[in-house]
């Protein structure tokens, strides 16, 4: 049995989808603002399929205006940049997100350039990058905020704590520590040109792990008491021939001699599209000029 405290992201995360819905509540009757998030689809992959339906299903239940565009797989990059534009001038919307990965014949960095900054809810954008790194408020991107704010259930205060990363993604490890560095946190990053990646890992008082290999890290890789969290999502077939998800982190060695884990899945997972959604709400008070509510402020 696992010895370490389990982080229940899912718990986290309607927890904050709750605080989200009470707030667009407020807009709505206060302000006569209702946040809303247009969601661009290129093409029918299954996995973004279903990440859509669940990005636009909690949009709605939160109360919020929901916009869905999809487009052929075929369709020519300037069809897609066209839409993207007339998305930036609509006023109903306050957040666009682009689901990830778009078709080969589509320049990616070109088509999210294309959003506005105060409409890129992913935080992907080079002006959202640039403001993160030089600790400038803007849009932060959605993973690496719902590992902060799971961290923060956990200990409210990281202020001199070593946080390795395991993983370099402009997705996950950059803006993550960058987050961490503004919470007086000590960083190092761990990639697949470091030595001695175990020995790296064993000094972390908080070691997350967002690279996409099943189970690598085990519990001779964990400093006793750490924090861990795992971001990473592996489909693997287990011996008997079943499927299952797991994380880069083999869950119940680690838990053996963390004190805090997240699990795969229900840890980081569901908290990725709570925070988009405290994204849209943030940005669209912003655009607004209405004072953003304490919760999310």
């Amino acid at each position: 049995m696992p010895q370490a405290q389990v982080i229940d992201g899912k718990a986290a995360a309607e927890k904050l989808r709750a605080t989200l819905g009470s707030i667009v509540k407020r807009l709505k009757k206060d302000h006569s603002l209702i946040p809303g998030l247009a969601v661009v689809m290129v093409g029918d992959d299954p996995a973004s399929r279903i990440y859509t339906k669940n990005k636009v299903k909690q949009t709605i239940a939160a109360g919020m205006h929901s916009l869905q565009r999809n487009f052929a797989a075929d369709t020519p990059e300037e069809a897609l940049a066209k839409e993207i534009c007339s998305l930036n001038q609509d006023r109903s919307i306050h957040g666009i997100l682009v689901q990830l990965p778009l078709p080969q014949h589509m320049n990616t960095n070109r088509i999210l350039d294309l959003i506005l900054p105060e409409k890129d809810v992913d935080g992907f954008h080079p002006v959202n990058v640039g403001r993160l790194g030089s600790g400038l408020s803007g849009l932060v991107p959605c993973t690496p905020q719902g590992c902060l704010l799971l961290l923060k259930e956990v200990k409210a205060d990281l202020t001199g704590l070593h946080a390795v990363i395991v993983g370099r993604s402009n997705i996950v490890g950059k803006p993550l520590a960058q987050l961490l560095l503004a919470e007086n946190c000590s960083i190092t990053i761990v990639h697949s040109k470091t030595r001695n990646h175990q020995r790296l890992c064993l000094q972390a008082d908080i070691l997350i792990s967002a690279v996409g290999q099943p189970e690598m890290i085990r519990s001779s890789w964990i400093k006793p008491g750490s924090i861990v969290i795992d971001v990473g999502i592996n489909r693997i077939i287990t011996k008997d021939g079943t499927k299952q998800i797991v994380g880069d982190v083999a869950f119940e060695d680690a838990a053996q001699v963390a004190s805090a884990i997240t699990p795969v899945p229900g840890g980081v997972g569901p908290m990725t599209i709570a925070c988009l959604l405290r994204n849209c709400i943030k940005t669209a008070c912003e655009q607004q000029g209405v004072s953003l509510p304490h919760e999310i402020g």
